[in-house]
């Protein structure tokens, strides 16, 4: 796995292989929708790109100014939504999103999304009330469960760190079942998932990714998983300050089965990234 010492430097790594060693592929479907016959809807495409940065400290601004996400956009959407304990959907920060008015498109006649990440954080009580907010009654609804389980959400993979700081068991997954195979020709999750694992001082994430929209999602996408990395870790330091006050952002490691962007795109990547050489 491929080392950089800061997250810009593995942004231009991927833009650099994108640009040169990237291939050609013009995919049936895109987010559900038939683009077979849309030329512009052609891509290019690099597979199985991986690469670990360390998280050398705990200050949001220093990322910030290393990913470069979409600001104040991603902030409000993590506070808002992903960390609000209520699984939202549509929520409202997709409007303010710099696509949203492509995002908007993807919505059901219920006006909902296929999926969201506060439904994926927290499914228990998932597409029980409109829109997901949790009604004072929401929690007299019978919760959603699996299989032979009650299911899990962000609050308890907190508490299985807090009691089992060394655990191999703490992650929590976005791509549910209900995804495989998108047998309803729903759009799935992008995001596969994170593990979390405390080793000596250190807290490590692992994020994989099945697919990555290099313009539109990339930024978005690490930076979110850093502040979701942070938030556990500063959660723990208050619920167990004896245990985790001397614990550190440890690796960040990340894994994307599809790395690509548009034809259009990638000719705007090549032109500047040309112009920079200048």
């Amino acid at each position: 796995m491929t080392y950089h010492s800061t997250f810009a430097q593995a942004i231009e790594s991927v833009q650099r292989q994108l640009i040169t060693h990237s291939h050609d592929i013009h995919t049936d479907f895109w987010q559900a929708v038939n683009i077979s016959n849309r030329p512009e809807a052609a891509m290019k495409e690099l597979i199985y790109v991986e690469f670990r940065v360390p998280l050398p400290v705990i200050t949001l601004q220093y990322y910030r100014d290393d990913i470069k996400p979409n600001l104040p956009w991603a902030d409000d959407h993590f506070e808002k939504e992903r960390i609000s304990g209520e699984p939202l959907n549509p929520g409202t920060t997709w409007k303010d999103w710099p696509y949203g008015l492509a995002a908007d498109k993807h919505r059901t006649e219920g006006e909902q999304f296929s999926h969201s990440y506060a439904e994926r954080y927290w499914p228990r009580y998932a597409g029980l009330t409109p829109g997901g907010e949790l009604w004072e009654h929401a929690t007299n609804f019978k919760p959603n469960t699996g299989t032979r389980y009650g299911l899990g959400d962000l609050s308890d993979v907190i508490s299985l760190l807090e009691r089992d700081p060394l655990t191999r068991q703490a992650y929590l997954p976005v791509w549910f079942p209900e995804d495989t195979g998108a047998v309803y020709n729903q759009r799935v999750p992008c995001t596969l998932g994170y593990h979390f694992m405390r080793r000596g001082n250190n807290f490590h994430v692992y994020y994989p990714i099945r697919s990555c929209d290099f313009v539109r999602h990339f930024r978005d996408d690490l930076y979110l998983t850093v502040r979701l990395t942070l938030h556990i870790l500063n959660q723990l330091k208050e619920r167990d300050a004896k245990n985790w006050k001397d614990i550190v952002p440890g690796m960040f490691m990340f894994w994307a089965g599809s790395m690509h962007c548009f034809v259009s795109d990638h000719a705007r990547l090549k032109k500047e990234k040309k112009e920079s050489l200048k």
